[in-house]
């Protein structure tokens, strides 16, 4: 094999990458006139309906999207080049929460061709992403893994992470409830905002990561995703100030899913205007993803839905 180097991405790299994620999909499909799910032709689906099938990266047009907008300063998209073409892709984001966290860079992704799968890919990036990390004086490198995917678990103890957190998926009903509070819209993306914040709900990524995924509109271009009723919001609740992503789920409108960075974590006060708040707004269900600890300040009406990963972490 010719050697192996790894680079930061560039935006002339969008049709390579976006060839990279695409390769991973079998079979294209979309539903149909009538409801059914029909396979057809990548070139026949619109750019939204390939987005359904893995997001930015589906399309060239929504990757070249979502690198720009990595090369601003949102993350850090890196490559692999061997044997003359892109062989790897990873994403990672530096953030500063409170512990168990604290300063870090978090590798979102990380994406190897087939025939690329021996050649150790992911271990060069991983000890790239860990002497950034050095150089950069941050205390922890940092990735989230399904609990399903022990291929992946494996790849992150070899390089000496361990589990640091677990996230689980639950389903709790909106409800009108006492208590004073103020709802603001807040369209303000700068994420200096969430600098050293909690991110008690929905940190299925790192809180930049979500941050710069869902409060930014990047995707508003898109007429179906910028349909789909979507809310950012600053609470204020017996004293705690929060910021809060809703998004409308996909396949059942009466369902909300819920992200939120507070200077604290989630308390009933709080938790109680925003299931006040969503009762308000017609929602019927809130989806809320949080650790162990968060999920106590839920009672008995929360039902946890199965779903749930966990956080990996080393310290550096």
């Amino acid at each position: 094999m010719n050697s192996i180097h790894m680079r930061g991405a560039v935006l002339d790299d969008t049709q390579a990458i976006s060839t990279l994620f695409r390769n991973q999909i079998s079979v294209w499909q979309r539903f149909s006139a009538s409801g059914r799910v029909e396979d057809v032709p990548y070139e026949a689906l619109t750019i939204y309906e390939r987005w359904l099938h893995g997001g930015p990266w589906m399309s060239v047009e929504t990757a070249a999207i979502h690198l720009s907008h990595l090369l601003r300063g949102a993350g850090i998209p890196l490559v692999v080049e061997a044997e003359g073409k892109i062989a790897a892709y990873a994403e990672a984001y530096r953030g500063v929460e409170p512990e168990p966290y604290g300063s870090h860079i978090h590798v979102a992704q990380i994406m190897v061709h087939p025939d690329f799968s021996y050649a150790g890919l992911q271990d060069l990036i991983l000890n790239d992403v860990m002497e950034q990390a050095r150089i950069a004086r941050l205390s922890r490198v940092t990735a989230n893994c399904l609990a399903s995917d022990s291929q992946t678990q494996s790849l992150y103890t070899q390089h000496g992470m361990t589990p640091i957190s677990r996230i689980r998926r639950y389903n709790l009903p909106a409800k009108s409830g006492q208590g004073f509070y103020k709802v603001v819209e807040h369209p303000a993306d700068n994420p200096q905002q969430i600098n050293n914040w909690f991110m008690p709900v929905g940190r299925l990524g790192s809180s930049h990561q979500q941050w710069e995924t869902f409060w930014p509109q990047t995707w508003h271009a898109i007429a179906e995703i910028r349909e789909r009723r979507t809310h950012r919001l600053q609470f204020s609740a017996s004293g705690q100030e929060a910021l809060i992503y809703c998004q409308q789920q996909l396949y059942n409108p009466r369902a909300v899913e819920v992200f939120m960075w507070s200077p604290k974590p989630l308390t009933t006060q709080l938790l109680t205007a925003l299931r006040d708040w969503t009762h308000r707004e017609g929602y019927r269900t809130l989806v809320l993803s949080v650790n162990d600890d968060t999920a106590k300040v839920f009672g008995t009406e929360a039902e946890a839905d199965g779903y749930f990963e966990d956080v990996y972490g080393v310290s550096i």
